[in-house]
Formats: C-alpha cells, sequence, structure tokens
C-alpha cells in the first residue's frame, strides 16, 4: 500500500509472434518486437533497486496479469491495474481483434476468474494482451508512489522508453481490480 506499479517494457510479444507463424504479422511489428525483447532488463533492474522497489519480477510466459498475480499473493497485498495505462507494442491489438493468441494464452486468462473487472472492459481488444505470455518482457516492479515518476523518468532515461506506471498496491488481500 502506498505503492505504484511499474512495467518497464512494452506488452504483444506472445499475439505477434503467433501471427508471425501464421504470416499475418506486419515486419515492422515484428522488427520492433526483437528490438524491444532484446533490450535487456539489467540496467533496469537496477534503477529500480536504486528506487527502493519492494517486489520485482521479470513478464514471461504468464503474462502481465499472472505475474502480478504471483506478486501480491506472496506480499499479502492486492492491486488496481488501468487497463489504458499499460503499453502495448505495435500491431498487438490488431491480431487480437483478428482472433491470434498464443498457444499460452488460455491458461493464462483463467486467471480472469479471479480478476474484478467491469463486463464492458472484458470486451476491449487490449484486455486479452494482459494475460499475454512475453518472451524477454519488461520487469513488473513495485515503488514507493513518491518516487515512482521519478523512477520512471529515470527509465525512460535510460532507455526504456516506454516504462510506465500501470497502477498501484492496494490493501484488499490478492485481488485484482482492473480498471478504464
Amino acid at each position: 500500500v502506498g505503492e505504484s506499479i511499474i512495467l518497464t517494457k512494452p506488452v504483444g510479444t506472445g499475439t505477434l509472434f503467433a501471427a508471425n507463424m501464421r504470416c499475418e504479422a506486419q515486419g515492422v511489428d515484428i522488427k520492433n518486437a526483437l528490438v524491444t525483447m532484446c533490450t535487456t532488463n539489467k540496467v533496469a533492474g537496477e534503477l529500480l533497486s536504486e528506487f527502493g522497489a519492494t517486489s520485482c519480477t521479470d513478464v514471461t510466459g504468464f503474462g502481465v496479469l499472472g505475474h502480478l498475480h504471483e506478486m501480491i499473493k506472496a506480499s499479502d497485498v492486492g492491486a488496481t491495474i488501468k487497463l489504458s495505462a499499460v503499453p502495448f507494442l505495435g500491431g498487438a491489438e490488431a491480431c487480437i481483434r483478428k482472433g491470434i493468441f498464443s498457444s499460452l494464452h488460455e491458461d493464462n486468462a483463467r486467471l480472469r476468474k479471479v480478476i474484478e473487472v467491469d463486463n464492458k472492459l472484458r470486451q476491449e481488444s487490449a484486455f486479452p494482451l494482459l494475460f499475454d505470455p512475453q518472451t524477454a518482457g519488461g520487469l513488473l516492479a513495485s515503488v514507493s508512489s513518491a518516487k515512482a515518476e521519478s523512477c520512471v523518468k529515470a527509465l525512460r532515461k535510460a532507455g526504456y522508453t516506454r516504462a510506465t506506471i500501470i497502477g498501484s498496491v492496494t490493501a484488499q488481500k490478492n485481488g485484482i481490480r482492473v480498471l478504464k
């Protein structure tokens, strides 16, 4: 509680590469995804540590919400995420709108049963990307809200140009609420 949740890289590699295997992805979107994937998390981890991150994990196969769920469960707290704040790779939403998902997506999406979200928001094309499994995804960390903006500025200056605050830690035990 009193902490902001920061994500250092955009998400969408699962759906983009599923589309690529079907020859339905745009080359520029795959190129940009590869650039993001090749960006090391080392410097981001060091910066998050400097800003006093109290929890941190890399976003990989379980997607943003899967990894966030594990983080809050371990800390006995809850979280609120703003869907509109989560950065997505170019082309990822278009792939979702075409019905293209990673083979791991459905297993990850089972978590939606424990997520508090308005039914209208569930219909947004970006919502499924919260469950999208990532390859070489960014870091998801909680940092004191008093330091979060400065931390994001430092991350962006270090090359994590899409780093952003996507939500906050709450007192509700083990629950995740997704807002617009």
